[in-house]
């Protein structure tokens, strides 16, 4: 499972990338999109809508189930990945490229120092 040093993590297996002085983009981890399995359908929230960390802010379908998204961090939805809506399958094949699911800028911006780094989310994954 590859966990790039840069990119924050969550205990419910988004990812979190610095984009921006205050803009952060996220999706969901290599290790969750392997326990979904084939992803079929990705409900996004929409640009401008502001989110809270811990709240769901979208739906993941795979084969398997259905499983929310959360908002890692606060703020207001500055893009989404449209392409997700005819290709969700990259979810799978590019999870932390391709992907990615939303940009957000932060409320906040030192709300990035609470998230796991690296280390830290390796330990989560070998602890499931």
């Amino acid at each position: 499972m590859a966990a790039p040093d840069e990119i924050k993590y969550t205990e419910e297996h988004e990812w979190v990338q610095r984009t921006g002085e205050d803009t952060v983009r996220i999706g969901i981890t290599d290790y969750a999109q392997q326990q979904l399995g084939d992803v079929v359908f990705v409900q996004l929230p929409d640009v401008g809508q502001q989110v809270a960390a811990g709240d769901s802010m979208g739906e993941v379908e795979s084969t398997k189930s259905v499983s929310d998204i959360y908002a890692p961090v606060t703020g207001e939805v500055t893009a989404r990945n449209d392409g997700l809506e005819d290709q969700p399958e990259l979810v799978n094949s590019a999870p932390q490229g391709d992907g990615w699911m939303v940009e957000i800028k932060l409320a906040e911006p030192d709300q990035l120092a609470g998230l796991l780094d690296a280390e830290a989310y390796q330990k989560v994954i070998d602890q499931a």
